[in-house]
């Protein structure tokens, strides 16, 4: 079926269950694991469930509808998930609550059969490339009430046009591409997401447009590896290409131009192919934020290639380089596995090398953790936990210390910050983002909530920065 009337057909059923809902009074809760991927996937499924008559609740003990959308990065996400699922029998059994579960562990053969053996009442059951059939899969539910798996391969379509509910009107995230083409060993996502598919140019610049045209200020490009977006398309192989946009640098210098949006981020690039004419297209680009995130994963050019990452500690510090000589005042941020399979000492202080030498303004951290069906799960020389652990702990050490010396050099100067609501702390208080990601809170308006001011920056204290207008 072409996508368009797919997308019609789903709208059909969406009709039909809020015919069923009409005058119910229902709620949903939804809990979201994951990467920003998942979270824009969660607004699609959130803006499909209210036009079908739900509202949003946080407690899903009151829920009817209780969905969640699954990461299967690290190991952790499995325990949660079946944590929720084991305290939602007794709530099931009271109130009927259909639960179900969609994302990326849905794809993965062993968490669906564990399902079925140990939670046999969960509903429904869907995968990543099913996320838009959810009315249809919901609609038979409530029809039949016989549970429903609807999994399929990893090559589905790109569907557009699917109804979405933003977490934010002030900024949004917009998936440019779909998949990965380079299977790092430590990595589930290429089995479960399949291979690199980009969107159409004409949609992204649409939705960027429309984004704009509804007041959103700041846009977040989404992939897994954004810099090969187009690389994959057959008709770009034919040298067919939309206005000019036929690279990622390209696309970058397109949506530069819509008026309306003020700062364009993107996640994440793979250094491997941060190409010239992308670190072009950021120097030039006065919207695109000079705050970049370049994953390093390793420092350690052994670990590297272990990981199949297919670039060394050098080329990585060099690449750094480069783009800190054509890119005015940029800062950095990355990505680090501590205790991948073969790590050793020195290894690691190969990873602690870097971070000194490229000085990030923001880390994430995390401990390896073996993911069933990828090769680093089949490699003997394991990094006992004990050593995981401390090395993570040497490595938080080293960075906060960094955010601390980092924090200094904004103390006394202006920063243009994106101002986005009251603080969650103290609600007395404003809080924003500067271009390169920093909390800022400060005393101000409600007036000046959605708009990008000038704030002189006080003082620092590790996780914000204290502002004032």
């Amino acid at each position: 079926m072409e996508t368009a009337q797919e997308i019609e057909k789903q709208k059909q059923y969406i009709e039909k269950v809020k015919t069923i809902n009409e005058g119910k009074n229902l709620k949903y809760y939804i809990l979201t694991m994951g990467c920003q991927l998942n979270e824009n996937d969660s607004e699609k499924l959130c803006g499909m469930i209210e036009e079908m008559g739900y509202k949003e609740t946080e407690q899903y003990q009151e829920a009817d509808l209780v969905l969640f959308n699954t990461c299967c990065v690290r190991e952790n996400a499995e325990d949660k998930l079946f944590g929720k699922l084991g305290e939602l029998k007794r709530i099931k059994e009271q109130r009927g609550t259909i639960i179900a579960i969609g994302g990326c562990m849905m794809q993965e053969k062993h968490i669906t059969d564990k399902i079925h053996e140990s939670y046999p009442y969960t509903d429904i059951i869907f995968g990543t490339h099913t996320l838009h059939k959810f009315p249809e899969d919901l609609y038979k539910i409530l029809e039949s009430k016989k549970k429903m798996q609807d999994v399929i391969d990893i090559e589905g379509e790109v569907y557009e046009g699917l109804p979405i509910k933003r977490t934010s009107n002030i900024k949004a995230s917009v998936t440019i591409m779909y998949g990965c083409n380079n299977f790092c060993t430590y990595c589930i996502v290429p089995y479960v997401r399949g291979r690199e598919r980009s969107r159409h140019p004409k949609d992204i610049l649409s939705e960027v447009k429309q984004l704009a045209k509804e007041g959103y200020k700041e846009i977040t490009l989404l992939g897994q590896n954004v810099n090969s977006y187009l690389k994959a398309e057959k008709w770009k192989e034919n040298n067919i290409d939309y206005n000019g946009i036929n690279s990622f640098a390209t696309l970058l210098r397109a949506i530069n131009e819509i008026d309306g949006i003020e700062r364009i981020r993107f996640v994440s690039p793979h250094p491997k192919d941060f190409t010239d004419d992308v670190i072009d297209a950021i120097a030039d680009c006065e919207k695109i934020c000079k705050l970049i995130h370049l994953p390093l994963q390793s420092g350690s050019t052994n670990v590297l290639k272990t990981m199949n990452r297919k670039y060394t500690k050098e080329q990585y510090l060099n690449l750094v380089e480069k783009m800190k000589a054509k890119i005015p005042n940029l800062t950095l941020s990355t990505d680090i596995i501590v205790g991948f399979a073969g790590e050793t000492e020195q290894d690691f202080e190969d990873t602690l090398d870097v971070v000194r030498k490229v000085c990030f303004e923001q880390v994430y951290m995390f401990i390896y953790s073996r993911r069933v069906g990828t090769p680093g799960d089949k490699m003997e020389n394991q990094v006992p936990e004990e050593t995981k652990h401390e090395r993570f702990n040497r490595l938080k050490e080293l960075v906060e210390s960094q955010i601390a010396e980092n924090n200094q050099k904004y103390v006394g100067t202006v920063q243009k910050v994106l101002v986005e609501g009251p603080s969650k702390n103290n609600p007395e208080l404003l809080t924003g983002r500067t271009d390169s990601n920093k909390v800022v809170v400060f005393e101000g308006t409600p007036e000046l909530i959605n708009q990008v001011i000038d704030l002189r920056i006080v003082s620092e204290h590790m996780w914000y920065l204290k502002g004032e207008i």
